[in-house]
């Protein structure tokens, strides 16, 4: 048998393409010393990476790095998906960012190259067939962060969520790698469908405690990416220390990132009989949590980080009824996680827009500032203040925002087609409790400005425009919500590919 393995170099494209995007920004910023070519070329990488995953995921599956029929590498229809939002998330951030980099305070070398970085772990996050290189991509994603999020020099707060974040998601990769290496010991396999295909064989295995022990650790592990409750403690301070685009970044790319790992290992390698009233436990405690304190925030960006919190148990909740035998069977199955997948990409297109709409109101080089700070900001600001409450109404799931409403209906369908109304029930009724503070902050912006509660220089000035990237950015981000609000049947096709 021979011990060379055959690569195909087309399945890796996309991987070549973003690890490609890091190295030629570290030697555009060596070689140009420009902060424009710099950003050119990350965001010239970020387009190719994007174009290269959709070209090679037309075609049929892909898959190398393969013992026997065991592959490390499987690209498909949905692992182009996920690489593509990748990329096209790497370059809205990268837009948003340009008066934080004009503004002098961060370098932008490090910046675009951090960003590249990211955005390669996000690419190979989709394709990854075995867990070790489904922690190492989702490492790959989260290291640069660390960084990103404390690059704001002289910044308390900045450097305070640094250390906040780097300190939860070293314990949480610990539990994952623990978690897989008990797997290992238990199945001898690390590839995830081996895994799936031995524990649904062995089902004595099912039975150790071990087996149960190691299952956890995995769920839990991932579930600190996803912010999940009660493992969401660091996003809020994470999200409102770091730089307003960064923040962004970690809402959408980071979110997304938890997501499809977490997808990854319940659909194909850990069995449902166990991961499933876990995910619905999670999903229960994680959307009631961030809603009920998400009414009583005052900051822009942790009352976001924490309606990210409670999305983030929207998107498990299809997960949940596979906690019910009715929700194992073959086409419930599919649909949960078809609904999972849509509904984090249908958040965080609505995320980013909301983010760029902040971004867009506030000084350059700011923080999020208090809800007060945005009163009345429509009325100068109407453009951007028509976008900014389009995008809070999606993520409150009413119309206007087609895609928010869809994302819920999906959610919604899933869990009935597995027969957990009851978890349905709670998703509605937590979609009402988030009414009142996406509607509260929506209505805000066309309130009249306080000016006693309002310190001056709060927001961008009436007569100042936002800089053009930010808003490209914000209309690129509206106009992809409203697309795909009106044509979600497309998303779900892909998704479903």
């Amino acid at each position: 048998m021979s011990l060379v393995q055959s690569v195909d170099n087309v399945a890796l494209l996309p991987a070549y393409l973003a690890a490609g995007t890091a190295v030629v920004v570290l030697l555009a910023d060596l070689l140009v010393a420009r902060a424009a070519a710099t950003v050119a070329v990350a965001a010239v990488g970020a387009v190719a990476t994007a174009v290269g995953a959709a070209v090679v995921g037309a075609g049929s599956e892909r898959r190398t790095f393969c013992v026997g029929g065991d592959c490390s590498w499987l690209f498909n229809g949905r692992a182009a998906l996920v690489a593509a939002v990748f990329a096209l998330l790497t370059l809205g951030v990268l837009a948003l960012s340009g008066p934080l980099l004009r503004a002098g305070r961060t370098p932008v070398g490090e910046y675009c190259f951090l960003l590249a970085c990211a955005m390669t772990g996000g690419v190979v996050l989709g394709a990854a067939g075995d867990l070790i290189t489904l922690i190492v991509a989702l490492e790959t994603l989260t290291l640069p962060l660390y960084v990103l999020v404390g690059l704001r020099r002289g910044s308390l707060a900045s450097a305070e969520a640094a250390v906040t974040f780097f300190v939860v998601s070293v314990v949480a990769t610990t539990l994952t790698l623990l978690g897989a290496a008990l797997l290992y010991a238990v199945t001898g396999g690390l590839h995830l469908d081996r895994l799936g295909a031995t524990l649904a064989e062995r089902p004595e295995l099912l039975d150790l405690p071990l087996t149960t022990v190691a299952v956890a650790l995995v769920v839990l592990g991932l579930a600190f990416k996803v912010a999940a409750v009660p493992f969401h403690a660091w996003a809020p301070a994470t999200y409102d220390g770091a730089p307003l685009p960064v923040a962004a970044y970690l809402s959408t790319a980071s979110k997304l990132g938890g997501v499809v790992a977490l997808l990854a290992v319940v659909q194909r390698a850990l069995p449902a009989t166990v991961t499933g009233p876990v995910l619905a436990l999670l999903a229960v405690l994680t959307m009631t949590v961030g809603n009920l304190v998400a009414l009583r925030q005052r900051r822009t960006v942790r009352l976001l980080a924490w309606s990210s919190v409670a999305q983030a148990g929207y998107i498990l909740a299809p997960l949940g009824a596979l906690a019910l035998a009715a929700g194992r069977t073959a086409d419930a199955r599919a649909g949960a996680y078809a609904a999972a997948v849509a509904y984090a990409i249908f958040f965080v297109v609505l995320e980013l827009a909301a983010f760029a709409a902040v971004v867009a109101l506030r000084p350059a080089d700011a923080d999020g500032g208090t809800l007060d700070d945005l009163r009345g900001a429509a009325r100068r600001h109407p453009w951007v203040g028509g976008a900014f409450a389009l995008a809070l109404i999606g993520l409150a799931g009413l119309p206007p925002g087609l895609a928010g409403l869809f994302a819920k209906v999906t959610v919604v369908r899933s869990l009935l087609d597995g027969h957990a109304g009851w978890l349905a029930l709670v998703v509605a009724v937590n979609a009402v409790l988030g009414l009142a503070y996406y509607l509260r902050l929506a209505a805000g912006l066309w309130a009249a400005p306080d000016a006693a509660a309002r310190p001056a220089g709060a927001d961008r000035p009436a007569g100042a425009r936002p800089a053009t990237s930010v808003g490209l950015a914000l209309a690129v981000a509206t106009l992809v919500a409203v697309v795909v609000g009106f044509a979600p049947q497309l998303l779900l096709d892909l998704v479903a590919r």
